[in-house]
């Protein structure tokens, strides 16, 4: 089993990322039911905490079936993550994590995010402020490095390590990279394999396949993979890699019936958590990935973001289920969403 602090997870875990205006409950609730084994919040700015923004304490908002789960905070001064996290331990989360990783400009020109990949001693003091201030198992979320002159994951694993954290995901990517290039998980598989490291490391960025899963395993020796873009609109990766892990065999694709029925749960989430008209209005941008890969099929599309109503979203819904009965989606390879992390401040 793969310990953090004193969670315990499954061999060879499947983390759902955290992703703004993404992984909110009413997605993380599809995750869970297709296998995810750990999830987080998406990031929570501690100056909106401490100021009791609304939004900021709306993302606490955590539920049983999710467990485990994970709070991620981020900012740049010590003192604010320091009163942040003691708001998240009130919470009764999993565990606490620190987004050291969002690339976008308004965040990491401002010093947090991946902005403090540019001063090593201020992530550690950061995090140590953070440790010792919380009651729970702090991890960290971060990138390889600033760019390709300062690639220091490998300093930054140990004296992470040496502060206090219990596990760390690297994504494979440096900040000034964005999300553009293909993942490089060399150094993920050296910070894994540096005998100094004792904590689990995760490795994220690119997983789009049970292959790819399975390869990069076995290849880099990772603990765990962390999957983001690629369960938007296909929660069933997670269960897939399990399967294909466990069997050497692919699940069929999912019919339309079993999308349907997903994308009806997250609708119905997404209503109860955020009321029925903000939960209709942000459930639109999901159809489209859920319908993906039926042909012609536009019009329904059309009306699903027009309608403000759940049982006329859910009539819809049922006459895609009945208009492709018997329809078989072709085994293809998951489209990475052109996903960008918005990354307010709150």
């Amino acid at each position: 089993m793969v310990t953090i602090g004193n969670l315990q997870l499954p061999d060879f875990p499947l983390l759902l990322a955290p992703m703004e205006d993404v992984s909110d409950p009413p997605f993380r609730a599809v995750c869970k039911d297709n296998g995810a084994d750990l999830m987080y919040t998406e990031f929570i700015s501690s100056e909106g905490l401490i100021r009791d923004a609304i939004k900021s304490r709306r993302k606490l908002d955590i539920f049983d079936y999710e467990r485990p789960v994970g709070i991620q905070i981020f900012g740049g001064d010590e003192e604010s993550l320091s009163l942040a996290a003691k708001i998240v331990d009130v919470t009764n989360p999993d565990l606490l994590d620190i987004n050291f990783g969002c690339p976008v400009k308004k965040v990491a020109m401002k010093g947090a995010g991946a902005g403090v990949l540019k001063d090593i001693d201020l992530m550690v003091r950061l995090t140590d402020a953070v440790v010792k201030s919380s009651k729970l198992p702090v991890t960290v979320k971060t990138r390889l490095g600033w760019d390709d002159n300062t690639r220091n994951i490998e300093e930054v694993a140990e004296r992470l390590q040496d502060v206090g954290i219990k596990a760390l995901a690297i994504h494979g990517r440096t900040r000034t990279q964005m999300y553009k290039g293909e993942a490089d998980w060399t150094l993920i598989g050296k910070v894994k394999n540096n005998p100094r490291i004792k904590i689990p490391i995760f490795g994220n960025g690119d997983i789009d396949s049970p292959e790819k899963a399975l390869e990069y395993q076995n290849r880099y020796g990772v603990d765990g993979i962390m999957i983001g873009r690629a369960a938007i609109g296909y929660p069933w990766i997670f269960n897939e890699i399990k399967h294909f892990a466990k069997t050497g065999t692919h699940l069929a694709p999912p019919t339309v019936e079993e999308r349907v029925a997903v994308c009806k749960k997250h609708l119905q989430k997404s209503v109860e958590w955020k009321g029925p008209i903000v939960g209709i209005f942000e459930m639109r941008r999901h159809y489209a990935n859920y319908l993906k890969g039926l042909p012609n099929i536009k019009e329904f599309r059309g009306k699903l973001v027009t309608l403000t109503t759940e049982p006329e979203i859910n009539e819809v819904l049922d006459a895609v289920t009945s208009y492709y009965t018997g329809f078989e989606f072709p085994k293809t390879e998951i489209e990475l969403i052109n996903y960008h992390e918005k990354c307010p401040i709150d």
